[in-house]
């Protein structure tokens, strides 16, 4: 939830009968009591304001999926993988291939750096969009 949608939600609850509340999401949590509603909507906005310089000073940027299907790290099964944490790459590298429909497609690196962590691993299931490798562009 961004700051907007929660203090719409806290508005349209304000008139009701509900007392307190929990709510966790994305590794986000939110606590409450009717009391508190107001005082914690200018507590949200720092949090907002927080996280979002913690983006603008991150340099961690994922490499993800361009289409659903199964996650290869290697050419061929008897190979190495392409691949793994602490390598650098370059754009335009390949790390990786997606086969859905025997459709193979390769994944590519748009950007420059050191991957940090790997979070898929071989003959695993890809989402369209799903983060496959987290690159560190600092280095």
């Amino acid at each position: 939830m961004n700051s907007q949608e929660i203090k719409d939600f806290l508005k349209s609850i304000r008139d009701t009968d509900i007392e307190e509340m929990k709510y966790k999401s994305d590794g986000n949590s939110l606590y409450f009591k009717k009391a508190d509603a107001e005082p914690a909507i200018s507590v949200v906005k720092e949090v907002v304001a927080k996280k979002s310089k913690e983006t603008e000073n991150s340099t961690l940027i994922a490499i993800k999926s361009s289409m659903v299907g199964t996650f290869s790290g290697n050419q061929n099964s008897d190979q190495f993988l392409l691949i793994k944490e602490g390598d650098s790459v370059v754009e335009g590298q390949k790390v990786g291939q997606i086969e859905a429909m025997k459709i193979i497609k390769d994944v590519h690196s748009k950007i420059k750096g050191k991957v940090i962590k790997v979070l898929i691993s071989n003959g695993q299931s890809v989402e369209y969009g799903q983060e496959l490798f987290l690159v560190d562009t600092s280095k």
